[in-house]
């Protein structure tokens, strides 16, 4: 499984990666795999406020329907306009050109309650093993 060390994760699958208070956010590899091919993603506006855990993007799979939630409050900057063309792309490329939403965090660098890649390492075989 794939788990770039640079980034932080949620327990729900998803991978922030904050750079001078912008969080790109998309979801992680294992999350991809287990939705199967998406075949849709509902983005947000850019403009719009969420707050902590707040569904910031629904993706639509083969198998399943499945929600990103923001991990702390922001407003979104940026949205990946490819995915409306080729929501593939996050099967693809999770990590790099499937990211889904990019959100100016509110606060100085409060990020929530994120795991550092060891230790979503260690849930994602948790979970592998049920």
């Amino acid at each position: 499984m794939n788990i770039p060390e640079d980034r932080q994760y949620t327990r729900e699958h998803e991978w922030i990666l904050v750079d001078d208070g912008i969080a790109t956010i998309g979801v992680t590899d294992f999350a991809q795999s287990e939705l199967g091919d998406i075949v849709f993603i509902e983005l947000p506006d850019v403009g719009d406020v969420m707050s902590a855990d707040d569904t910031v993007a629904t993706i639509e799979a083969v198998k399943t329907v499945a929600d990103l939630f923001t991990p702390f409050p922001g407003k979104v900057v940026e949205v990946n306009e490819r995915l409306a063309e080729d929501p593939d792309l996050v099967n693809r490329d999770p990590y790099g050109e499937g990211w889904i939403v990019r959100i100016e965090v509110d606060g100085e660098g409060e990020v929530g309650d994120l795991l550092e890649a060891a230790e979503y390492n260690s849930l994602v075989e948790e979970e592998g093993a049920d």
